[in-house]
């Protein structure tokens, strides 16, 4: 596989302490890792474009579709407005990914840009964040998963049976990871196909079933239109988590200046399409005083479809399918940030190895620390202490954004990069701006909360980025 984990020659040194005696392999000695590393194992294939567009999506689409049209409910039925603007502002980040894809086609997005952009410390904070958001979702995808397969194998409540299953969940994913690319790509490309059956059954299937008088009121509540749509997109901002997933494995995509950006564009609008279709077809099918208490929204839509009581059991399959498709690829982004950061001695050395194309102690890492963290959420016997780490994640998962289109919009306006025509320039500066917006409407609507907290979180990696420092200036 090619190796794009080095530093282009064309492109301007960072500043920062690190940047020129980096600890990282590729900085320190300027050399490829061996052909086993980076593509030379039967095991290691690079992405094509549907595979990558496969990531976007599974990536976006985790399990919380299947619960967001009894979120949204008590609202009515302008959070489609919501919906609709919300998938504006992702398209246009995805849009603004793709154009930095295409100046810098290499393994660790936001990242990458970041630290060309601005140094060394605004690309590890970038890094730092992302890497947080990825494992701490892990766990919280995987205590999700459970919920669903209780449904198919009743755990009986037993905190023993759950941790094992969360665990298990957890650990499948990342033995396809550490078993290259190419399994990583299959797991990928099969959970997303299954996944999307069942719910275009009902985002398709379910405009025949449609009537209008489940709809309920327009607008439900009190606060008017605007506050309407504002207190349903704080629910919804964070359905489009994952735009960036084609961008973080740039390194492994076929032709990534010109697959990324479609991938992460096409990825974007399917699961844009699937979010709105759904969420329609299930306000039309459940009577909305039904909707908005409902625990299991796609259920009770497949119930009233077709009759029966048999839509639990197989949207709980669905979930399940969805949920471990999401693990299997934030598994690999995870470990793909940490690889880049890590080559540019901003991460311990370690996570830049690579193994059939995957970096191993960096897939290792990721499901040993949200292992740890499932453990310790099921022995406390209290979900508050996770409820709060994942609170944090919906403000680290969007700094990373921010930093991106800041970075976006410093090299179309500082002239060292890709001299563009006027028009094109003007259009990119347009998206840049719309996708700025749309991340500090994403930290926003996460509270005050997780913002004030998400921010001690991301200043404790200062600790590591000072002794990665410290260590590069001693040698």
């Amino acid at each position: 596989m090619h190796d794009t984990g080095t530093v282009s020659s064309s492109a301007p040194a960072p500043a920062g302490p690190i940047a020129a005696p980096a600890q990282g392999p590729a900085s320190q000695t300027g050399h490829r890792p061996s052909p086993e590393g980076e593509g030379g194992s039967r095991h290691a294939r690079r992405f094509g474009l549907p595979v990558a567009t496969a990531l976007v999506m599974g990536n976006i689409i985790g399990g919380g579709i299947f619960l967001l049209p009894a979120s949204v409910a008590p609202y009515g039925t302008i959070s489609l407005v919501a919906f609709g603007v919300l998938t504006v502002g992702a398209i246009a980040l995805a849009l603004v990914f793709g154009r930095l894809a295409q100046r810098d086609p290499r393994t660790g997005g936001p990242y990458v840009y970041v630290r060309e952009a601005f140094g060394d410390f605004a690309g590890f904070l970038a890094a730092w964040s992302y890497w947080i958001t990825s494992w701490v979702s892990n766990a919280a995808l995987a205590v999700t998963a459970v919920g669903y397969l209780d449904v198919l194998l009743p755990l009986h409540g037993s905190p023993w049976l759950m941790m094992t299953a969360a665990l298990v969940l957890q650990w499948l994913p990342a033995l396809a990871n550490l078993a290259g690319t190419r399994y990583v790509g299959a797991v990928q490309l099969v959970s997303t196909v299954l996944k999307f059956v069942p719910l275009l059954l009902v985002a398709i299937g379910g405009l025949f079933f449609f009537d209008p008088d489940n709809l309920g009121p327009f607008q439900a509540g009190e606060g008017g239109a605007l506050g309407a749509v504002s207190a349903s997109a704080a629910i919804l901002l964070f359905s489009y988590l994952g735009v960036e997933s084609a961008a973080v494995s740039a390194g492994e995509v076929r032709d990534p200046r010109r697959n990324v950006g479609r991938a992460t564009v096409l990825g974007t609008l399917g699961a844009a399409l699937v979010y709105l279709l759904g969420t329609l077809s299930v306000f039309g099918t459940v009577a909305h005083d039904k909707l908005v208490t409902s625990s299991a929204p796609f259920s009770d839509a497949v119930n009233a479809m077709f009759g029966g009581t048999w839509g639990g059991a197989a949207v709980a399959c669905a979930a399940l399918v969805s949920i471990v498709g999401a693990l299997n690829g934030w598994t690999l982004l995870s470990a793909q940030t940490a690889y880049a950061a890590s080559r540019d001695g901003l991460f311990p050395a370690r996570f830049a190895e690579k193994r059939r194309g995957v970096p191993t102690f960096g897939v290792i890492v990721t499901v040993v620390l949200a292992s740890l963290l499932t453990v310790y959420n099921y022995m406390a016997g209290t979900a508050r202490v996770f409820e709060i780490l994942v609170l944090i994640t919906t403000f680290t998962a969007t700094v990373p954004y921010l930093l991106a289109t800041a970075a976006q919009l410093y090299f179309l306006f500082s002239g060292q990069r890709d001299r563009v025509r006027p028009a094109r320039l003007a259009r990119d500066a347009v998206l840049a701006l719309a996708a700025f917006g749309f991340s500090m409407w994403l930290l926003a609507g996460s509270g005050y909360s997780a913002v004030y907290q998400g921010v001690l979180f991301l200043f404790a990696g200062v600790l590591v980025y000072a002794l990665m420092s410290a260590r590069a200036a001693r040698s």
